[in-house]
């Protein structure tokens, strides 16, 4: 392709081209993966051995994922000197979708996340976070089954733009005199001060996706958390925006909350409605099935998608996507475990269900049902690596590739 530096182009496979509402997929697609620190290669090889199975059973061996991989954490800064070298963007950029292991955050300079790096540099704004349980998955909830939630979360925005200067420091007391003379406030010498912003276009393109998957999907309702009765201009604002989106491009089949008379939707509609934050982590446990499409700002969704999952089994159940426009990385959702580093240890169902959203994101759906009906029957079955067995009477035991090779054997 001529646009990396560092990086040799793969040897096979045809990159995937991304459209504005649709993607152009051979039968051989290149699909960049960056291992990952700590338990990523392991999890990684775990993940390949489950999504090339399925490809192989699921299309008679006409197709073929074409792993290329591309570099970022530590194995970027032993090989190449730097945490995420430019070539690692371009490679996302060029083939629109990649797969990626847990990463380390580098202590000092540099870096505050290679997550979030990863995640402003390309704009991929979406973070979306399936939630749903698993049959025979130990659980600290009555009626874990009842939980089947899409979280879309603002990836760009909120505090999460790191828009922040230290307590003491020259920035900060201008920023304070200005906001304390010039605006009124009385804000503390002694502060810390950080910024929130929340846009307009930030807010709709998310709500923009969020109401498309939910019509494609044929999810029932696409509900706003916020913390709007407090901060009425950033988080209010989302709220408002989100409803005017949807009146503004998908009136014909979205319907608000306060138009619905008697309980009952209007045939072809789907509901839009808001919560309250903190009133929605009480919801989610009291009136669980009540909520399909869940959109926020940056911080309510690290909370709440996390929450979501306690409720099924934890993170290591959990995948993970980060979209924009016209790319899409997906990754595990938990962090590297360096303690379990190399020992084939760990549960791979992450970055498995990761790769099982990146199936159907490339239209490759026969796929990623045949792994989703491998890992119901091999938890079922109670053939699970450590952290399910210590929980579940009966289990037996398994390693990371162990469980990868149960799951294709179960296909």
């Amino acid at each position: 392709m001529g646009a990396f530096e560092k990086y040799q182009p793969p040897t096979e496979g045809v990159r995937i081209v991304a459209h504005e509402t649709e993607l152009e997929v051979s039968d051989n697609p290149v699909i960049p993966f960056i291992e990952g620190d700590g338990i990523g290669p392991d999890i990684m090889r775990a993940t390949h051995r489950v999504l090339n199975g399925a490809v192989q059973k699921a299309y008679d061996g006409q197709r073929k994922l074409c792993w290329y991989e591309i570099f970022a954490g530590e194995k970027a800064q032993s090989r190449f000197g730097e945490w995420i070298p430019k070539d690692t963007f371009e490679a996302v950029r060029h083939y629109s979708v990649a797969l990626k292991g847990p990463l380390t955050t580098p202590v000092g300079g540099g870096f505050r996340s290679l997550n979030v790096t990863l995640r402003q540099v390309l704009d991929l704004y979406a973070c979306v976070r399936p939630v749903r349980y698993f049959e025979g998955v130990p659980s600290p909830v009555k009626e874990p089954w009842k939980m089947d939630m899409v979280i879309f979360r603002e990836n760009t925005e909120d505090v999460y733009a790191g828009i922040e200067w230290a307590k003491d420091s020259d920035e900060v007391r201008r920023v304070i005199q200005f906001l304390n003379e010039e605006m009124g406030c009385s804000i503390r010498s002694d502060s810390g001060i950080g910024i929130k912003p929340i846009s307009v276009t930030g807010t709709k393109r998310l709500a923009r996706k969020a109401i498309r998957y939910a019509l494609t999907r044929n999810r029932k309702s696409v509900t706003f958390v916020h913390k709007g009765n407090i901060m009425k201009f950033t988080e209010g604002a989302f709220r408002d925006w989100g409803y005017e989106l949807a009146r503004e491009e998908f009136a014909e089949r979205t319907i608000p909350e306060s138009e619905v008379r008697g309980g009952d939707l209007p045939p072809g509609k789907i509901l839009v409605n808001d919560r309250i934050a903190d009133a929605m982590f009480q919801q989610i446990l009291t009136r669980t099935d009540e909520y399909s499409v869940v959109v926020t700002p940056n911080l309510n969704g690290d909370y709440l998608s996390d929450a979501c999952a306690a409720q099924v089994g934890g993170l290591g159940l959990a995948p993970g996507a980060n979209l924009g426009e016209t790319m899409a990385l997906f990754e595990a959702t938990h962090g590297t475990a360096p303690k379990y580093a190399g020992q084939d240890k760990v549960n791979p169902s992450s970055l498995i269900l990761s790769g099982v959203m990146m199936l159907e994101h490339i239209g490759w759906d026969e796929a990623a049902g045949l792994i989703v009906k491998s890992l119901e029957e091999t938890i079922r079955q109670k053939r699970v690596t450590y952290d399910l067995a210590r929980m579940m009477e009966g289990a037996t035991k398994v390693s990371t590739s162990q469980f990868a090779d149960a799951m294709v054997a179960n296909m």
